[in-house]
Formats: structure tokens, sequence, C-alpha cells
């Protein structure tokens, strides 16, 4: 794939398409730096962390990217990468992360995707000013499909021209909901979507789900199980700047910075139709 870049004929602030383009070349990279090992003959070798998610070459190989092109890109923004938080590598965000500005990254959202070799991974990279994100991309190299933003959302499919992606209306028919591959059997989902006219129900892995919402595909993602905070923030940056909305149990937009970088359970929609919802969120993060 030849590189990506925003097409001048999508107008966009100067400063705003510069950093789109940055995050294309950097995610792209770092995408393929995954694919070269997601191909290997000789099988993918994992490991497993503190806390028993499975990490492969490819999450640690493409972070050690990620974070060095960061630097260079930004050297006065502090990143938070999943892998590296693992081991207790957190930067200092200052003393209200709240009002600060920080990078979230996820070198490869959906490892056990990538390790079951299915192609529903993602490279995530996420902006968070002031606990909001504001820019971010999200690139699934082995399905050809990137989603970027900043003040708009791009919408990259292999084979096609790139478009500015915005959500839709939810159809006459009713929602295309999208769920998690691993939360099937979900009690607290099908609780939830009994209250709602559904058309059809899809699964997806990683942050696909929320991007299928920005790229107009489907309309609403509840996920009633555990996430980190770089699970989610590339991929609301993307809905955001596509129209779409990431709300908790209150009806609130979903903030960043929180200080064990654990996300409460949300709803990812197309149009806000949902006041709230009563759930129970003590799991721990599956990141599925």
């Amino acid at each position: 794939m030849s590189q990506l870049q925003i097409p001048a004929e999508i107008p966009v602030h100067d400063d705003n398409r510069d950093l789109m383009n940055a995050l294309l070349m950097i995610a792209q990279r770092a995408g393929d730096i995954i694919m070269e090992i997601y191909n290997r003959p000789d099988g993918i070798e994992v490991e497993k962390k503190a806390d028993s998610s499975p990490v492969t070459e490819a999450d640690k190989a493409a972070e050690a990217f990620i974070l060095g092109a960061l630097n260079t890109l930004t050297p006065d923004i502090p990143v938070v990468s999943e892998e590296a938080a693992s081991e207790g590598e957190i930067p200092d965000l200052g003393a209200d992360p709240d009002h600060s500005l920080f990078w979230l990254v996820d070198p490869v959202d959906g490892t056990k995707e990538f390790i079951n070799k299915n192609g529903e991974f993602t490279v995530n990279i996420g902006l968070i000013e002031n606990g909001v994100p504001v820019a971010g991309v999200v690139h699934a190299p082995a399905k050809g499909l990137t989603w970027v933003s900043a003040e708009i959302c791009v919408f990259f499919e292999e084979g096609y021209e790139p478009i500015v992606a915005q959500v839709r209306q939810i159809p006459e028919e009713g929602a295309t909901v999208v769920s998690s591959r691993r939360h099937g059997d979900n009690t607290d989902l099908k609780a939830f979507l009994d209250t709602r006219k559904v058309y059809e129900q899809i699964g997806a892995g990683s942050s696909l789900k929320i991007c299928l919402i920005a790229a107009g595909r489907a309309d609403l993602y509840p996920r009633f199980g555990p996430t980190m905070e770089w699970d989610t923030a590339a991929a609301h940056a993307v809905l955001l700047a596509a129209g779409g909305h990431l709300s908790d149990a209150d009806g609130d937009p979903l903030t960043y910075g929180k200080f064990d970088f654990r996300n409460p359970y949300f709803v990812a929609e197309g149009e806000h139709l949902d006041a709230g919802f009563d759930l129970d969120d003590d799991e721990e993060p599956d990141n599925n």
C-alpha cells in the first residue's frame, strides 16, 4: 500500500492536515512492522503479562517505533502506551491530567485477534487535550482500513478513494449493533438491546467496532465489559470528528486521564439517543 495522505481536495486547516498526515505515516509504518511479524510462516510467539493478558513481539516492536516517532513529532507531549504502562512506565501528566495534553497509544489493539490471525486488530494513537480526545488514527493493516481525525475524520479503504467519514442516522428498519466477538453472550448487552429497535447485530474486534460507526456502517456499540483508555482514545477521537458520541452510564462523554486509566462501561453511538444505563462495572479489562 502506498503512503496514505489527506487529499488536497478535502478541506481542512493546514495544521490539522499536517498532524493527520504525520499520524498516518506513523500508524502505517507501525502496521508494516506488525504485518511482517503477522505473516511469518513459523508462527507468533506469545508471552503473558503480569495481568495474564497476551503480548507478542509485534506489540513491543510497534510500540518502540511509535514512541520514537511521537517523541520526534511532539517531543514535549508525554505518551502513555499500553506495553510501557504494563511495566509501570507512565509519564508524569502533571498535577491535573484533566488539564493536560498527552498521547494514548495501543500499538496492537486486539492482540488476541492478532494471535488468532483474523485480521481484526488495529494500531491506535490518540491525542488527549483536557480529558477529551482531539485527534487520532486507527489503522487496521490486515484489513486495509484506516481512520484519521483532527477537526474532521477521513476514512481510507484499500481500493477506494479516501472520504470524509460521517455517522448516519439510524435507518427506519433499526440499528446495526456492533459487539465484541468475545462478549457475545453478555446478559447486560441483551437486556440493553431488548429496549431498542435492532435490525442486525454484527461482531468485530478491537477499535473497529467504534470506527464502523464513524464510517456510517453501524449505529451502536454498547460496551459492558472492561477496557482501558488506550483501547478507546483514538477511535473515540475518530468518532467525535465523524459526528458521533461515546458516553458513560450517566450519558456523559467519556473522559481521559483517570488515575488508573480504566474506562467505565460505555455506549458508542452515531445518533446520541441514550440517556444512560444502570449496570455494575467491576470486571478486569479484556481489551477486545
